[in-house]
C-alpha cells in the first residue's frame, strides 16, 4: 500500500504532540507537513515544541519546517490537534480547499453533516461525509470529528449494553487527567493535594455527545439516541487515564453477569482486524474488585482499549460500573488515527 502523507494541525500543542509521537512508525500514513501558529512559522520542529511527551522527537519529524495553519500543504489529509478557539474556520478552510480533515477539536462536533466518529463504535456514520459534501459544495475535502476524551470512554461501555437491552438513562461522574487540559494546564497549587469539581463545557459534552455518537442514520438524517445523560467531571490529580462511575437504567432487565458478557464479547467486525491502530479489544472488563486503575490500566493495548470494571447491580437503577480510557491516546489522537485508517479502508482517503 502506498503511504498517505500526514499534515498535522497544531503541531506543537499537547494532542499535537501526540499525533506525532504515535504516527512516527505508522505503516499506512507518513508526516510530511507540521503546523502552528505565525510565532512557530519557519522554525524547525525540534526548536519550535515545547516536547512532553515520554519518547524522543521522531527523527523524521524534528527538522520538518513549521508552516502556517493555511491549506498550502504537501500532503494527502490533515489531523487537527488545533484549540477550539481557531479551530473552526481553520479546518473548515482546508475542508474547502480539499483536505479531508480529521479533527480532535469541538468545533464541529455537534453539526448535522459531520460524523462523529469513534470508528469501532458507530463506523455507518462515515455515510455523513457524502451528504457533508453535497450540502457544502465540498469536492476532495471534508470534516470528520472525534468526540471528548472522556466521551469516548463512556460511549465505548455504553454500546454493547445499548445494542443489546437498550438504555432509558445514565448518569455518570468522571474523573478526568490533568493532561486532558493541556499544557501548562491546571497549576499545582491548584491540583495536587485536591479534587477540583469543574472543567468548563466538559458536563454538556459528556451529555450531548453519545447520543449523537448512538444515533441512527435514516434518509440522510441522524437522529440522535432518546436517553438522558446526566454527568458531572472532575479533575484529579492523575496524569493521563480518565476514570468515570456509570449508573445505568436499562429498557430491558439484565443482570451484572448478563452485563458483563456483553460488555467483554463486543467485536465491531472482522473489517476492524487489519487497521494498525485497533486494539485486541475495543473493551476489556476487569474482573478485580479494585481495577480499572488509571496507572495499571491505561497503557493496555497500547493505551487503545477501554477497561470496564465493578460491573454490577445499581439499588436504585440497573447496573453501574467504572470505566477508564486513556485520555491523549484512545480519547483523542488514538481514536482520530483509527479513525482515519478505517476512511482510508473504505476509500475516503
Amino acid at each position: 500500500m502506498k503511504k498517505r502523507t500526514v499534515g498535522i494541525l497544531g503541531a506543537t500543542g499537547s494532542v499535537g504532540q501526540r499525533f506525532v509521537q504515535l504516527l512516527a512508525d505508522h505503516p499506512w500514513f507518513t508526516i510530511t507537513a507540521v503546523c502552528a501558529s505565525e510565532r512557530s512559522a519557519g522554525k524547525r520542529y525540534a526548536d519550535a515544541v515545547s516536547w512532553k511527551q515520554a519518547t524522543p522527537i521522531p527523527e523524521a519529524v524534528r527538522d520538518l519546517p513549521i508552516s502556517s495553519c493555511e491549506p498550502e500543504l504537501n500532503c494527502d489529509f490533515v489531523f487537527s490537534g488545533l484549540d477550539a478557539s481557531v479551530a473552526g474556520e481553520i479546518e473548515e478552510a482546508f475542508a474547502a480547499a480539499g483536505y479531508p480533515v480529521i479533527s480532535n477539536s469541538k468545533n464541529h462536533r455537534m453539526a448535522p453533516d459531520v460524523p462523529l466518529l469513534v470508528a469501532d463504535i458507530n463506523p455507518e456514520h462515515i455515510a455523513l461525509i457524502d451528504i457533508q459534501k453535497k450540502n457544502r459544495g465540498f469536492t476532495k475535502g471534508y470534516l470528520v470529528t472525534n468526540p471528548n476524551c472522556s466521551t469516548i470512554g463512556l460511549v465505548t461501555a455504553l454500546k454493547p449494553l445499548y445494542d443489546a437491552f437498550g438504555i432509558e438513562s445514565v448518569f455518570v461522574v468522571t474523573m478526568q487527567a490533568v493532561s486532558g487540559a493541556g499544557y501548562p494546564g491546571i497549576s499545582s497549587m491548584d491540583i495536587l493535594d485536591n479534587v477540583v469539581p469543574y472543567i468548563g463545557n466538559e458536563d454538556d459534552k459528556i451529555e450531548s455527545e453519545p447520543l449523537k455518537i448512538l444515533g441512527s442514520l435514516t434518509d440522510e438524517t441522524l437522529v440522535f439516541a432518546s436517553f438522558g445523560v446526566s454527568a458531572t467531571a472532575n479533575r484529579v490529580p492523575v496524569v493521563d487515564g480518565h476514570t468515570g462511575s456509570v449508573f445505568v437504567k436499562l429498557k430491558k432487565p439484565a443482570s451484572p453477569e448478563e452485563a458483563a458478557t456483553v460488555l467483554r464479547d463486543y467485536s465491531p467486525g472482522s473489517d476492524f482486524a487489519g487497521l494498525p491502530f485497533m486494539p485486541e479489544r475495543t473493551i476489556l472488563v476487569a474482573d478485580s474488585p479494585d481495577r480499572p486503575q488509571p496507572r495499571l490500566d491505561r497503557d493496555v493495548h497500547r493505551g487503545m482499549s477501554v477497561t470496564v470494571g465493578r460491573v454490577r447491580k445499581c439499588p436504585q437503577l440497573d447496573l453501574r460500573f467504572t470505566f477508564l480510557v486513556h485520555n491523549t491516546i484512545r480519547g483523542a489522537a488514538g481514536t482520530a488515527i483509527l479513525n482515519a485508517e478505517l476512511l482510508l479502508l473504505k476509500g475516503y482517503l
